[in-house]
């Protein structure tokens, strides 16, 4: 009879932390890569995206400070989603003051994003 292996907490929110570090290392260096090759960043200063749709439509365009600007968002909610993994990992160990704890530091982080710019 198989046994249900579990992953140990911490490992996954180490995995969850490196692997958004990495992915937005990597982003962040192709942006990178495109303005040492194409010689300039794709933006003049009145056009530098401030909004998810401008990235969205630069990442479209392979514009590279849209691309650089993307990592960034990448790296900015590595920590956020290590918070609701945080969360999952507690459900699942039905630790209840964990629960409660990490909803309201999940809350805080994604409610202070909604108050920041328009980014």
């Amino acid at each position: 009879m198989k046994t249900k292996k579990n992953l140990d907490p911490e490992l996954l929110i180490s995995l969850v932390l490196r692997w958004g570090v990495s992915i937005s290392a990597v982003v962040m260096s192709i942006g990178i890569v495109l303005v040492l090759v194409t010689g300039t960043s794709g933006n003049i200063i009145s056009n530098f995206p401030t909004n998810i749709r401008e990235v969205i439509a630069g990442l479209i365009s392979l514009n590279p400070v849209s691309i650089i600007t993307f990592g960034l968002l990448l790296l900015i909610a590595t920590p956020i989603f290590r918070v609701a993994s945080t969360i999952l990992i507690f459900l699942n160990e039905k630790d209840y003051p964990f629960i409660i704890i990490t909803s309201v530091v999940f809350f805080i982080l994604v409610f202070s994003l909604i108050l920041g710019k328009e980014l």
